[in-house]
């Protein structure tokens, strides 16, 4: 799930982050760096007027969640190395695959993906955050919270430090053709549906064995997080009888083969099928019954040791970035994000469902039914032994395949 990508991030999106961004070239006292379309436009003003004085903040947005986590690494290797402020192309370079991305300079605050966490802690490129500082926090779901506290090493821990803020989330869910299942006498509702023989060749998938082997421990009753996969006899079968219904294994194109009907199923993350639905209304999908994997997109803070000694002081009013983040886990920028991002926020999980709008509330993708969620697991890191274990189980379904987990 490292490749975790936003598949339908227009340049639209990202002008509309850099303008709102301003050409007030004064230093900017907070400054931004997040994944496009993941913070609506609507809010980054809402936030700016919300300030009693005038300040100057700076939004800029990348398309990958890979991207993001690279400048985290940059900025480490760096150092104290001065470094070159972007110019006015820079929202437009990622889709330029001509132009060589500069890395930014170091950011305040970065989009972070859940499962960069982990080995953004071990490697020292973010530093913890004090949950006494936001009003809000208190209205963020315990899952949540449990999510972002980690020990030194990166591992979940009650007693950690909180690493990291989640500012939205969503599912790994199923996709399908709906006109081609208008002839078939059943109706997509779990995982054990990819193994229907209706659909021998006919699945496309995230290139990703967590994901494909969590999916099948969901379907035999198991959490994706399954510590001892010696012990369930049939797993390795299911896996290979449920790589006979697979065509396509892509973490980046599994949705074309979807659009192009060459698959009637495609399994990927919610975020990526929400977007392709605004285009084609053909395309359904399901949150399977049994549960499923949850990612979350965090804020986190890159580690101030990296910094420039030109950027040290960057950090200059750190109550902004605190009234940024308690802004994100306001219900009326909560419900923004639901509505006008391919994503949702945790913080409509605490908020009463009758309330919402009709919209949300008939939106599976955007807020699951509460028993789903209840059965659904964010993926988590494992230890090195465990971890050789889901490696060696994935090498005998796909030898000649070197899978990130």
């Amino acid at each position: 799930m490292l490749n975790r990508r936003s598949f339908f991030n227009g340049i639209a999106a990202l002008g509309m982050v850099f303008l709102l961004s301003g050409c007030n070239r004064t230093r900017p006292a907070l400054k931004i760096l997040l994944l496009a379309n993941s913070i609506p436009s609507q809010s980054i003003s809402k936030f700016r007027k919300s300030l009693t004085q005038k300040t100057a903040l700076s939004f800029k947005a990348e398309a990958q969640l890979q991207q993001l986590y690279d400048f985290l690494e940059d900025w480490r290797e760096q150092g104290k190395e001065a470094q070159e402020e972007p110019s006015w192309i820079d929202p437009l370079i990622g889709f330029l695959p001509f132009v060589r991305q500069r890395t930014p300079k170091q950011t305040n605050l970065i989009t972070l993906g859940h499962s960069w966490l982990s080995q953004a802690i071990q490697n020292r490129v973010i530093q913890p955050l004090n949950p006494d500082n936001f009003s809000q926090w208190k209205n963020l779901p315990s899952s949540w919270q449990d999510l972002v506290r980690r020990n030194s090493k990166g591992q979940l821990d009650p007693s950690g430090e909180v690493w990291g803020a989640p500012y939205r989330w969503g599912t790994t869910a199923i996709a399908y053709n709906r006109d081609k299942f208008k002839a078939l006498d059943w109706e997509l509702t779990d995982w054990s549906d990819l193994w229907r023989p209706e659909l021998r060749d006919r699945v496309s998938i995230i290139d990703r064995p967590r994901e494909v082997i969590g999916l099948t421990l969901k379907k035999l009753g198991y959490s994706y997080n399954e510590e001892n996969l010696s012990k369930i006899a049939n797993l390795k079968s299911e896996l290979r009888s449920l790589h006979q219904q697979i065509k396509f294994y892509s973490s980046t194109h599994y949705l074309q083969p979807l659009i192009l009907e060459d698959v009637w199923v495609a399994v990927g993350w919610s975020a990526d099928i929400l977007s392709l639905q605004e285009q084609y209304p053909n395309i359904d999908a399901i949150i399977p019954q049994s549960g499923t994997a949850l990612w979350a997109d965090l804020w986190v803070e890159p580690s101030r040791k990296n910094a420039p000694s030109s950027e040290a002081k960057i950090n200059t009013q750190p109550s902004l970035e605190n009234q940024w983040i308690d802004f994100c886990w306001r219900e009326e920028t909560a419900l923004q994000i639901a509505l006008f991002t391919p994503a949702s926020s945790p913080i409509i999980l605490g908020m009463n469902r009758a309330n919402l709008l009709e919209t949300l509330q008939n939106d599976p993708l955007r807020l699951p039914n509460a028993e789903i969620i209840a059965k659904s697991d964010f993926i988590e890191p494992l230890s090195k032994e465990i971890e050789k274990q889901y490696r060696d189980l994935w090498k005998t379904i796909m030898p000649n395949v070197d899978s990130e987990l």
